[in-house]
């Protein structure tokens, strides 16, 4: 009997001691005095624990609000995890607005032996607007350093219970425990998806009531040791294939027992966003344009000659906002009259104004790379519209926000796999929004070899369809002496002379690059030889793919097509004593290929190199293979000419 009672004691400080473990506050010595993380060593940070409560209130209004209480806590282990020492958060600040609040914030570290806080102060703590009814709440711990621990608590009130917020059990650091009980009131059916890879712990449980309120639902989910998920090259947005937990409102019961059924297909969702008067409405309107419409279309015969005419002028008169959504904020008109929009009325009035010259444009609604992907139907799942164009083969797809863009050759934030086009007979239909045209990128040098080893020439460089809009997004407004300071910041060791750009502006045809260049570091002598790559400073050094298992898919965004075509002149008193072989490099199905072919005549050598990305998107069923690939591939773009003296 002692012995037992001896047991329960035991087990009970046992539980008593793994409670105070998950509590704000406890901060120890030994956990303070942690260097590395026990499992992840490369780790920069760990959640030592995070703990949610979901639960449902009524407000003084009488409405319901969904409140959502989360305590984190944790161990900074180098300066790269510094930045979890912030926190932000945002949230709809509009009408019946969201709030925030945060508490218990703290920065815990070791000194002289001794556990020391410091308190979040006011100046730590900010709120900043990102768009109109939308804001951040922000704070900065202090004094984290090295073997640091912070930790805070934030309340999240919403009266959104549509669709519950989600519940993320991996993120880029491991998280050591992890809880969220989450309570829903008997009269609201949620549907329930777990995305991801992890077998999630879970308890159900029936709350039953004894005050005359309403009965509970209540769900603990948990999980101990959650690997981390970083966010390393080519990969869309991570958050995409981390384990997370999404609650969708699937029914409500009301005082009456009369139940109302919320969006259950995506026909569903479609027909409640085209009806809003936000959206399907702003389509019908059209005499703010019908004027310019009529001297825009003078003379033009076909559908596509008049689709480019509008585009290009609804791309040239409307400057975006930069607010996302499918819904119209100010309406069609006033975004015309103002020659400005957000997302909804420029391509809005790009649509209508397409359909009152007589061709068949709908909208299609997407969801941004940075909102992510949703796999159930929900409104939520989509916060951004273009235009398709339906063709007799095909829909072509035009976005008018970006001065950039061309037919089929939208923003970036918006190749986010699938789209929905939405018909004016409330028909619907999925649209394939990843381009299966290769974007090229053709380069063309003629170079010499002088006998120090000092290569130059002159470079041309193409870019076309993708390749092109990136380069015009990102650097088509620099000026020449900021062209030739970036590339010699990305070839280094080069300089550039009499550098020259064309078709900045002009959407139609490449961008192409001109100048003369030199390179002191490209060859290297060894006594009599000289040893360099015929790629020059084109050659690849880095597989970008490090981690040994991949579980989501390679992102290239779009196919393309790396050409090189490298003339060079060897020094006199040189031959040729080696060369890299031909060599072909494929993946299996055509995934992607590396063509190599090198030839030598007399003092020329001409090397011609063809490297393909076939597929936008490569499955993780293929990352072992991929890896390998470009292993080969740049393996074979280090090899080494070899000159001799005679």
């Amino acid at each position: 009997m002692k012995k037992l009672l001896l047991l329960i004691l035991l087990m009970g400080n046992l539980i008593t001691s793994a409670q105070n473990n998950y509590k704000l506050g406890k901060v120890t010595i030994d956990e303070l005095k942690e260097k590395v993380h026990p499992i992840d060593t490369s780790a920069a940070a760990a959640i030592l624990f995070k703990k949610g409560n979901m639960y449902f209130k009524i407000n003084l209004e009488g409405y319901w609000n969904v409140v959502t209480e989360v305590e984190v806590k944790i161990k900074i282990y180098k300066k790269e995890g510094y930045k979890y020492g912030n926190f932000e958060k945002s949230y709809y600040s509009g009408a019946y607005g969201e709030k925030i609040f945060i508490s218990d914030a703290a920065t815990y570290n070791l000194v002289d032996g001794k556990v020391e806080k410091t308190k979040l102060k006011s100046d730590g703590e900010f709120v900043e607007e990102i768009e109109k009814d939308f804001k951040t709440k922000k704070i900065s711990l202090p004094n984290v350093k090295e073997g640091s621990i912070v930790e805070f608590k934030y309340e999240y009130v919403t009266y959104n219970t549509t669709e519950l917020e989600e519940i993320y059990f991996q993120e880029e650091i491991p998280i050591n425990f992890i809880e969220y009980k989450v309570r829903t009131p008997d009269d609201f059916e949620y549907k329930k998806t777990l995305n991801g890879y992890l077998v999630l712990n879970q308890k159900d449980e029936l709350l039953k009531d004894t005050s005359g309120n309403y009965d509970e639902y209540k769900t603990t989910y948990s999980y101990t040791n959650s690997k981390a998920m970083k966010d390393e090259e080519y990969v869309n947005n991570v958050d995409n294939f981390r384990s997370h937990l999404n609650y969708e409102l699937a029914s409500k019961k009301d005082r009456n027992g009369m139940v109302e059924k919320f969006a259950q297909t995506w026909e569903d969702v479609i027909d409640k966003i085209y009806k809003h008067e936000n959206f399907g409405f702003q389509l019908d309107k059209t005499n703010y344009y019908e004027d310019d419409l009529k001297v825009l279309l003078a003379g033009l015969t076909t559908n596509e000659e008049k689709m480019n005419v509008i585009f290009d002028f609804v791309k040239n008169r409307m400057s975006w906002n930069e607010y996302n959504g499918y819904n119209c904020k100010d309406g069609v008109k006033t975004a015309y009259k103002n020659k400005v929009g957000n997302i909804a009325e420029i391509n809005l009035v790009l649509i209508s104004m397409l359909r009152s010259a007589g061709i068949e444009a709908n909208p299609i609604i997407l969801s941004t790379r940075k909102n992510g992907i949703k796999i159930f139907p929900s409104r939520t799942a989509f916060n951004y519209v273009i235009a398709g164009v339906e063709m007799p083969n095909k829909v072509v797809l035009l976005d008018a926000s970006t001065k950039n863009g061309t037919p089929d050759i939208i923003p970036i934030r918006a190749l986010n796999y699938i789209g929905r086009i939405i018909r004016k007979d409330g028909s619907s239909s999925q649209i394939d929004l990843i381009p299966k045209e290769v974007s090229n990128e053709v380069n063309y040098i003629i170079g010499e070899i002088d006998s120090n080893g000092i290569i130059s020439g002159k470079a041309r460089q193409q870019f076309f369809n993708y390749n092109g809009y990136l380069f015009r997004e990102n650097h088509g407004t620099l000026s020449d002496d900021s062209q030739k300071e970036r590339l010699e910041k990305k070839f280094k060791g080069i300089e550039i002379e009499d550098f020259e750009i064309q078709n900045a502006k002009d959407l139609k045809n490449p961008v192409v690059l001109n100048y003369d260049f030199s390179n002191s570091n490209a060859v290297e002598i060894i006594g009599d030889k000289m040893y360099f790559s015929p790629l020059l400073y084109f050659t690849m050094s880095e597989n970008p793919f490090k981690q040994e298992v991949r579980e989501y898919p390679v992102d290239f965004i779009f196919p393309y097509l790396d050409k090189y075509t490298i003339n060079i002149t060897i020094p006199e008193g040189y031959i040729v004593e080696s060369m890299p072989k031909v060599t072909n490099i494929s993946m299996e199905d055509e995934i992607a290929n590396f063509k190599y072919n090198v030839l030598n005549t007399e003092n020329k050598i001409q090397l011609s190199v063809n490297f393909n990305i076939n597929s936008a998107s490569i499955g993780p069923e293929y990352y072992d293979a991929l890896k390998n690939f470009f292993k080969e591939v740049i393996n074979k773009q280090n090899e080494k000419i070899v000159l001799k003296k005679v």
